[in-house]
């Protein structure tokens, strides 16, 4: 693949709302990248928590902690997510909930589809995103299940 057709590829990813293309020519494959603005976002705050955090376990102070090991759900779709069954109705979870395995966390609008984002796992709600009722990407971080 000659160095035309990936610039005219990464050029293509930096316009787009995807975040990863993988393309194969002959022998040669190219994998291009991108985090999405509300990632870095997230990263970014997840930095800012973690330094807060340490600090706290400093000074000894009596601030609920994640848990070492917690498990990411990530939303496997691009679209709209809803935290909530209907509006005007409580959320389907709040952190600090238990959850059991199969149980709903949210929706994830894509093409008037709902699709439902169930629990991986069972455990309790140790992070929930921020964004309700607006765009998340395919890999963005929804909750974490300690």
């Amino acid at each position: 693949m000659d160095l035309s057709k990936i610039k005219t590829l990464i050029d293509f990813v930096g316009r787009s709302h995807i975040t990863e293309l993988t393309v194969t020519e002959k022998d040669v494959t190219v994998r291009i990248f991108r985090t999405s603005p509300g990632r870095k976002a997230a990263a970014e705050r997840e930095q800012e928590a973690g330094s807060t955090k340490s600090s706290a376990r400093d000074a000894g102070a009596d601030t609920p902690l994640r848990p070492e090991k917690t498990y990411a759900v990530k939303a496997p779709i691009f679209g709209v997510l809803h935290r909530t069954p209907a509006p005007g109705e409580p959320p389907f979870v709040a952190i600090g909930d238990e959850v059991e395995e199969g149980q709903t966390l949210f929706i994830v609008e894509a093409m008037k589809v709902f699709n439902t984002i169930a629990a991986p796992r069972a455990g309790r709600i140790t992070h929930l995103t921020e964004t309700d009722d607006g765009e998340v990407e395919t890999g963005d971080l929804l909750a974490e299940i300690g």
